[in-house]
């Protein structure tokens, strides 16, 4: 018995790249679920299209997660969709820029914060009342955070705020395990290392340097989108397990925490 059929999930910034990958994982495992977008409304309507064909109900809403404001307003919008939420994915963050410490003044670190770690604080936040609820009647609730390999390595050059930020990403995991733990809901995370066909290191690694990383890498190659969202669905499938805490390294073995 598929464990997800019917269940119902929330994934931010789950209409392109990474996010995009998952939202469709989980739609085709039997869930029913809520796409933040912030820009990628086309990609969000594609998912909707495709929900229809499987049988599954997908509902979109933009909002910026920078502010508690929208992250409220999008929490209330997905649960009033599903009617309620069994499982979280924050995936929403940004590199911004590369900047050396030297240029990464308090605006930028601000930036790099409040989109990484802060939206998925005010998500989060929002969020625990309708999983802690699910839990009570469904066994168990499941959150999912993407961090990175950065959080693990510091990152690559500039990339020191978005390694910070990554890095607490992790911490504020481990925290968050022991908090909800009592009430049903199990947390855990990713860190993907190189994931080709995502913007973000479209943008952010150019053509020669993600050479050189797959160079380093021992299983030959970059990751892919749907590397990383098989283990997202996995860990999201764990909402009555015993996996909570953990952070899943998706590198093809250059680091293993």
């Amino acid at each position: 018995m598929n464990k997800l059929q019917g269940k119902r999930a929330l994934v931010t910034a789950g209409a392109q790249g990474i996010g995009l990958a998952i939202s469709r994982q989980l739609l085709a495992a039997g869930c029913d679920v809520f796409v933040h977008y912030f820009r990628s409304a086309d990609g969000a309507r594609e998912l909707t299209a495709e929900a229809q064909k499987l049988g599954r109900r997908c509902g979109t809403g933009s909002a910026d997660l920078t502010t508690s404001e929208e992250s409220n307003r999008l929490v209330a919008e997905a649960v009033k969709f599903l009617g309620g939420m069994d499982i979280l994915v924050n995936n929403a963050g940004s590199m911004i820029a590369r900047r050396p410490l030297v240029d990464a003044d308090d605006e930028f670190w601000s930036d790099v914060m409040s989109l990484n770690l802060g939206s998925l604080r005010r998500v989060t936040r929002a969020s625990i009342p309708h999983l802690v609820a699910a839990a009570k009647t469904g066994g168990g609730a499941s959150i999912v955070n993407l961090s990175s390999l950065a959080a693990r390595n510091g990152g690559g050059g500039g990339a020191l705020a978005y390694a910070t930020a990554k890095g607490a990403v992790l911490t504020l995991t481990r925290g968050l395990a022991k908090e909800l733990g009592p009430q049903g809901v199990r947390v855990n995370s990713l860190t993907p290392g190189l994931i080709l066909g995502s913007a973000f290191h479209a943008t952010h690694t150019p053509a020669e340097a993600q050479k050189a990383i797959i160079a380093t890498i021992p299983l030959g190659r970059a990751g892919t989108l749907e590397d990383v969202a098989r283990a997202a669905v996995f860990l999201a499938s764990e909402y009555d397990g015993f996996i909570s805490g953990a952070a899943i390294d998706i590198n093809g073995g250059v680091y293993g925490g």
